[in-house]
Parts: C-alpha cells; structure tokens; sequence
C-alpha cells in the first residue's frame, strides 16, 4: 500500500529526474574523468617502470624495441583506432568547433578512449617521447560525451559543453591543477567561454580534481621550489633572454611538426606516405638512437629528469634540450598517441639548466621555472594556460609577473615561426572531413550517373 498521494510521487520522481540530469550526470562523468586520469596516470608509470628496468638493464635493447614498438603502435592506431593519433587536443577542437555531433562520434567514441589509453600505453613501453596530459583531454571529453546519451534530449549545445568539461577537467585531474584547468577551457579549447557552459565546466572540474586528490592526496606536481633569495637584480634580464630563448626554440618545434615536407627528405617523405608503418619502425630507431647517446635520459615523458633537476638531485646535460627536442619529434611524427605537455616542460627545464651557465648568480629552480613556462607557451601559444599550469604545479606564486611574462614573451616570438599548434593541426581534421563528404558527393553523382534511366 503507498501511504503517499499518487500526485505527490509523481511530483517526486519528476523533480528527482530532472535533479538527476541537471547534476547527476555531471557528477557521475566528473567521478568516472577522476578515476580514469589517475588510473591512466598510474599506467603511464607502470609502462614507463618496465622499460626504464630494461634499458638500464641492457643499455643497447631500445635499439631492437623501440622501433618494433614504432610499428606496432602505427598499425594499431591506423588499423583499428584512427583518430586517436597525437595529443588529442587538436581532435578535441575541430568537435568542438562544428559538426558536433558527427565528428564527436568518430573522434571522440569509447572505442577511441580505449584506443587512446591502450596504444599510448605500449608507446611508454617502447620508450618514446610522450605525455599522457593531452590524451587525458581527449579521454576526458570522450566519456562526457558519450554520456550525452543519458539525456533525453541531447542538442549541439549541450554536446559542446559536455566535451568542454571533460576535457578541462581531464586537464586539471592529470596535472592536480583545477585552475588551469579551467583557463585551458577558456584559452584553448574556445575562443569564446559561455555564460551556460561556465557552471558545467566548473562543476565537472571540481568533482573530478576531488577524486584525483582523494586517491592521490594533496600533492604539486613538480614539488614546491625555494626561491627566497631567486629575486635577483638579474632576473628582468633573465626573464627576457629565457622568453626570446624558449619562445624560438618552441617556434622551432611548432615549425618541424607543421612544415614536414619542407625539410624532410623527399625519400622518407614518401616512405611515410606509402608505408607508414616502416616509417613508424625508423621514428622509433631515431629515437633509440638518441636516448642511447643521451644515455637514456631523453626516453620517456621527462618527468623524472625535470623533478630531479628542479630539486637539485640530477644532472642535465646542456645539450639535452636540444636532443629531447630531437626526440619529441621523431615520436610525434608517425603518429603514436601522446601527448606534448610533459615533454615540454622537461624541455623546458632542460633550456633553464642551460640558462643557469649565463646566468650563474640566479637561482637555478627558478630559471627552470621561467624557462619551462616559456617553452610550454611557445610551443602551444596559450600563455594563460602555460602561467598558470606551472604556477600551479611548482606552487610558484612568489613568481606570478615572472611567469606571466616570460610566457607572454615566449609566445608573441613563437608566432614568428609558426600559427597556434593545436588550430593548425585541427584544421586538418576539418579539411579530412570536408575531403571525405567531397569524396561521398562525387561517388553519389557518379552512381546516379551511371543508373540507366527508367
């Protein structure tokens, strides 16, 4: 017997449905983008454990493994997984920007997060140069879309803002930033932030951060740098050599990856036209090659060199910048899943220990800070994003003008070499698309050509 009025449980079960689209559903994807980063985190450093015992092991094994690895994962990700290649920001805006709905589907399926996740995964194993930072966007604004579903109603609108939120939200749980999360959404991923996509990027952001720190508790990425005596009478110079030094050098790395028929030879050119996975194995080689000559230092994301070198504890060559830089590309070029935010900063660092030879009287941790904000901002040219993402991840707020600065500086001279990465490369996400419904036209007219009339 229902002691309650047939009225009043209707009443009830509307407004408990209509709470339940409104917040639970964000709550729910911003729980499930939590545990996933730091599931994917945990991965990432698992991977990365197994290849850094082998290689330290027997020093000359990534010659035979990396590029296997390089052939493998072309394969898989041309195979069975295409459009989970790269970072996965770029894929993140072109849907954002049009065609929501149908680009969302290919780009942004559950088949693709998995992909995302599993190939990059083996990419880590083979030692190449990656991050999980930006394929965590991509996940992240995989799963809020396909939770679109659980709406009776989902429209365009509500699509993007989905996709917005999990990708800033993915952002801010792989970092532990929540701020620069929420800068990432307004500077990169749109050019215009919503009034009504503001709350659920927000929500979505905090909800997800809350998980990340309860399973990995209050931490900063980089650890806290000392800089009590950095303030030196130096550091306006300072800050200007290291925004023009990282603002070219970042220019430079967004030219190589944006103009590859310019300067690659017209053979390998052609061999990564025609046989993508052979070009895959020669990538890998590359990239064998230099971790040996750098004595292992540049595999991997570069996490372990630029903490290590941050708080005092690891030695970096003054060439390793440039040989990481080497290496960073040669991983990006065949097309492996990975992303460029943590190998950018260990660049970074590696532009700040070289600094600190010119500028022996300045505080070390503190070059490494200006000179990882800068190199970040040069290669994607969002200097919010890159101030706030380093301010965060080394609790650097003693150095806010410092940071903002340099990363100001960095990007204005990176715009001389090269347009926004991330827009030129979802550019030609946009072009595929218009070159695949060209294509279907052509192939629709040719078929009605080509039927005899009745």
């Amino acid at each position: 017997m229902n002691p309650l009025p047939p009225s009043f449980s209707d009443q009830t079960l509307r407004q408990l449905r209509r709470a339940w689209r409104k917040y639970g559903i964000l709550w729910l994807g911003a729980v499930l983008v939590g545990l996933i980063a730091v599931l994917y985190a945990w991965l990432m450093d698992v991977g990365f454990g197994m290849f850094r015992s082998m290689q330290q092991s027997h020093f000359w094994l990534p010659l035979f493994i990396t590029p296997a690895i390089g052939a493998l994962c072309v394969w898989a990700t041309r195979r069975y997984f295409p459009g989970s290649e790269g970072s996965g920001i770029p894929q993140v805006i072109a849907t954002l920007e049009e065609e929501t709905s149908k680009r969302g589907q290919s780009l942004l399926s559950l088949k693709i997060l998995a992909g995302k996740i599993g190939i990059s995964f083996v990419g880590i194993l083979g030692g190449f140069t990656i991050g999980r930072e930006g394929p965590t966007v991509q996940v992240g604004a995989a799963l809020m879309f396909n939770l679109r579903r659980l709406y009776p109603r989902a429209s365009a609108a509500l699509e993007r803002r989905l996709i917005l939120a999990g990708a800033a939200a993915g952002l801010s749980a792989a970092f532990n930033t929540p701020l620069a999360g929420i800068v990432f959404a307004i500077e990169e991923l749109t050019r215009s932030f919503e009034h009504r996509a503001s709350g659920v990027v927000i929500t979505v952001i905090i909800f997800a951060g809350a998980v990340a720190l309860g399973l990995n508790g209050n931490y900063t990425y980089f650890g806290t740098i000392q800089i009590d005596s950095a303030l030196t009478d130096m550091l306006a110079l300072a800050v200007l050599v290291t925004g023009i030094l990282t603002g070219v050098a970042g220019g430079i790395f967004g030219w190589l990856l944006l103009n590859t028929k310019r300067w690659i030879p017209a053979r390998v050119q052609h061999l990564r036209n025609t046989r993508p996975i052979a070009f895959g194995a020669l990538c890998g080689l590359l990239v064998a090659l230099i971790g040996v000559i750098a004595g292992g230092a540049t595999f991997g994301s570069g996490y372990v060199e630029a903490k290590g070198v941050l708080e005092g504890q690891q030695h970096l060559s003054v060439f390793y910048p440039f040989l990481k830089m080497a290496s960073m590309v040669s991983s990006y070029l065949p097309g492996i899943p990975g992303g460029i935010f943590a190998p950018s900063l260990s660049i970074g660092a590696g532009f700040g220990n070289l600094l600190h030879q010119v500028f022996g009287h300045t505080s070390l941790p503190m070059l490494i800070a200006l000179a990882m904000v800068g190199y970040l901002a040069a290669v994607t040219q969002s200097p919010i994003t890159a101030f706030v993402i380093v301010m965060e991840m080394i609790n650097g707020h003693a150095l806010v003008i410092s940071l903002m600065a340099t990363a100001l500086i960095a990007s204005r001279v990176s715009r001389f070499f090269a347009p926004p990465l991330y827009d030129a490369l979802s550019e030609r996400y946009r072009a595929a698309a218009g070159a695949a419904l060209t294509n279907l036209e052509k192939a629709e007219v040719k078929k009605l050509e080509n039927e005899p009339e009745k």
